[in-house]
């Protein structure tokens, strides 16, 4: 993806004490990461620019570098949260889905399957793709019930806005464990972590 010059005027400001909001973001993504379905609150991190959640900004700010080829969603290409993005983070853009450490999607209707995505490999299953998809809400959907490391028995959640298959690409994920993506459903300023290791059964499975 070829990287456009940079209006700077333009570009809103990312955490006002970068090492200290990036610490508690990475803490608040972590415990999500080790207890599947835990809803993380991140309303103390900087507001994203347009298009862009205020989580989906906060997991970018703090784990996005130079190193990490990051997907975006054609919705956020070429806007102000792509620059932004660009400035904070100075992570190199990829338009090719399986080369991406991270993707950000904002269009479910228009979403990559799940397998689009880089699925690690035999020496490096660790580093597939993470997958932030931004969906409408973290309640008033479906409910589903997620089992697997880090839950004690079961735990229920209930995203709305969804693709109509996406528990069943999950389950396809699961189920080729070491390999397969992670995935951080994000709403406003809240986040769950979907690890590659969580199984997710709707209701009526």
């Amino acid at each position: 993806m070829t990287a456009a010059a940079l209006d700077l005027s333009r570009i809103a400001p990312g955490f006002a004490d970068p090492v200290r909001d990036s610490q508690a973001v990475f803490r608040e993504v972590m415990e999500s990461v080790a207890r599947p379905g835990r809803v993380a609150q991140l309303g103390f991190a900087a507001a994203a620019p347009h298009g862009l959640s205020r989580a989906a900004g906060a997991v970018a700010l703090t784990l996005f570098d130079f190193e990490t080829p990051v997907w975006l969603d054609p919705a956020l290409r070429e806007t102000e949260a792509e620059s932004w993005l660009r400035f904070h983070c100075g992570c190199p853009l990829t338009g090719e889905a399986g080369q991406a450490d991270f993707a950000i999607v904002t269009d479910m209707a228009a979403a990559p399957a799940l397998s689009a995505f880089n699925q690690g490999d035999a020496k490096y299953p660790d580093r597939s793709t993470t997958v932030i998809l931004q969906v409408q809400a973290l309640e008033g959907g479906p409910t589903v019930t997620l089992s697997g490391p880090g839950i004690r028995t079961t735990t229920d959640i209930a995203p709305a806005g969804l693709p109509a298959d996406f528990w069943a690409q999950l389950e396809t994920n699961q189920a080729q464990f070491q390999f397969g993506v992670d995935v951080m459903l994000v709403a406003g300023d809240r986040l769950i972590a979907l690890p590659r290791t969580t199984s997710a059964q709707t209701k009526g499975d």
